[in-house]
C-alpha cells in the first residue's frame, strides 16, 4: 500500500486506501472540541471511531488534554499511533469495540465522536472508501447509536460531545438523543458534507 499525507491545519497525517482519507472540513469538529475542552471540567477526551486519529489529535493539540482513541480497524490503529508520535501528542488508543474498551468506570470530560454515517445502500456511491469506515448500516446510525450509548455512560457531569453526521442526519440524531434522559442537544451546525452536534450531559447526570 503506497502511504499518504495531508496537512490537517498544522499536523501531518499519515493514511493508505485501507483508512478514510482525511476531510479537510472536519477540522471544524476538532476546533470546535477544543473550545469545550478549555472550559470542560478535569478529565480526559475521548475519541470514538478514530480512524487516523486526526480529529482528536488537532483538538488536544490546540487544547492539550490526555486522549484515548477507540477505533476497530488495526490499520486505523496503526496510521492512528504513527501520527500522534508525528504529532508528539500522547494517545491511549484502544484497538476494538467501543463497548469492550473503554472500563465501566472510565469518565471522560470531552467525547469526539466520528461515526461512519452513510446508509448500506449507499456505500457503492463512495468507491474510494473502505467500507467499514463509512457503512452506518440501513439507515446510517447505527454507530451513531452505539456512540450515543458510550456518551451516554462515559461522560462526565457538565462535560460535552461532539458528534459528526450526515448533512440530513442532525433531526435524526436529536431524536435519538431523547433516549437518554441525562443528555439534550445543545446546538447543531451543518456543513455542506455533514453535520456536527453538540451533546451535552446534565449537572447532574
Amino acid at each position: 500500500m503506497t502511504t499518504e499525507t495531508v496537512d490537517f491545519r498544522g499536523l501531518r497525517i499519515s493514511y493508505d486506501d485501507r483508512v478514510l482519507a482525511p476531510r479537510i472540513w472536519t477540522a471544524a469538529q476538532s476546533e470546535w472540541a477544543a473550545e469545550l475542552i478549555r472550559t470542560a471540567p478535569p478529565g480526559p477526551v475521548l475519541e470514538l471511531c478514530s480512524g487516523a486519529g486526526h480529529i482528536g489529535l488537532l483538538a488536544v493539540h490546540l487544547a492539550p488534554r490526555s486522549l484515548v482513541c477507540v477505533d476497530a480497524d488495526p490499520v486505523a490503529c496503526d496510521y492512528l499511533r504513527q501520527n500522534a508520535a508525528a504529532a508528539g501528542v500522547p494517545v491511549d488508543v484502544r484497538e476494538g469495540r467501543m463497548d469492550a474498551v473503554l472500563g465501566a468506570d472510565e469518565r471522560f470530560a470531552v467525547v469526539i465522536a466520528d461515526p461512519p454515517w452513510v446508509p448500506t445502500s449507499g456505500v457503492a456511491e463512495f468507491p474510494e472508501d473502505p467500507v467499514l469506515a463509512i457503512d452506518g448500516g440501513d439507515d446510517g446510525l447505527d454507530l451513531v447509536r452505539s456512540c450515543l450509548a458510550v456518551v451516554a455512560g462515559h461522560l462526565l457531569p457538565q462535560g460535552s460531545a461532539v458528534l459528526q453526521a450526515g448533512p440530513d442526519q442532525a433531526d435524526a440524531v436529536t431524536a435519538l438523543v431523547e433516549d437518554h434522559p441525562d443528555l439534550r442537544v445543545a446546538e447543531t451546525r451543518a456543513f455542506p458534507r455533514g453535520s456536527l452536534i453538540r451533546i451535552d450531559r446534565a449537572s447532574g447526570g
